[in-house]
């Protein structure tokens, strides 16, 4: 068996990583929030507005979910199935989540970061605007697409290693041990 040293070790960066999106993706939360009130504010009390506020609200959304997603799969914290999941043990989870990882997230996420990558490139070239009127660039909310596909890769890669880590009898410092799952409240 050879040694885990080095993944574990781009392991623990990718997880940094994920979770300076997801702290990215916590702020989108308050801007989004900030520009929805100020926007209504505007149009409402004063009968002023732009779009370029409301798409402003949709790119934040888009981040939220697209930086956020990874940093959610890190705390292992998306919603799964868990009418036979809860029920297993822990070897059996960590095998379950590993099948379920390799074999559907990697490849799916792969796929559309590969696919979305030209989207984006195309819009970026062509300097795409919103054609609503004081629409803003498109471009910068396609890249969240590929981005955020990207990340969801990398962090199913980086969850794969530690439990593979785990399987191994290896101990995992606290900060890197992925989440342990817990039954949702009733």
């Amino acid at each position: 068996m050879r040694p885990l040293g080095p993944l574990l070790a781009f392991s623990r960066g990718v997880d940094a990583v994920t979770a300076g999106f997801g702290r990215i993706a916590d702020w989108l939360v308050l801007i989004a929030c900030t520009v929805s009130a100020g926007n209504a504010f505007l149009r409402y009390g004063f009968s002023a507005g732009s779009n370029a506020w409301l798409e402003l609200q949709w790119y934040c959304f888009a981040g939220m979910v697209m930086l956020g997603a990874s940093h959610t799969l890190r705390r292992n914290e998306h919603v799964r199935v868990d009418l036979v999941y809860g029920s297993l043990g822990m070897r059996a989870r960590i095998w379950v989540d590993i099948l379920g990882l390799s074999f559907f997230l990697l490849p799916a996420m792969a796929l559309l970061a590969w696919m979305t990558w030209p989207f984006f490139l195309d819009s970026w070239a062509r300097a795409e605007v919103s054609s609503s009127p004081g629409g803003l660039l498109r471009w910068p909310a396609k890249l969240l697409l590929p981005l955020g596909f990207f990340l969801m890769c990398a962090q199913g890669f980086s969850e794969i290693v530690k439990r593979v880590a785990v399987l191994r009898g290896i101990e995992l410092p606290r900060g890197q041990l992925f989440a342990t799952y817990a039954r949702p409240d009733q």
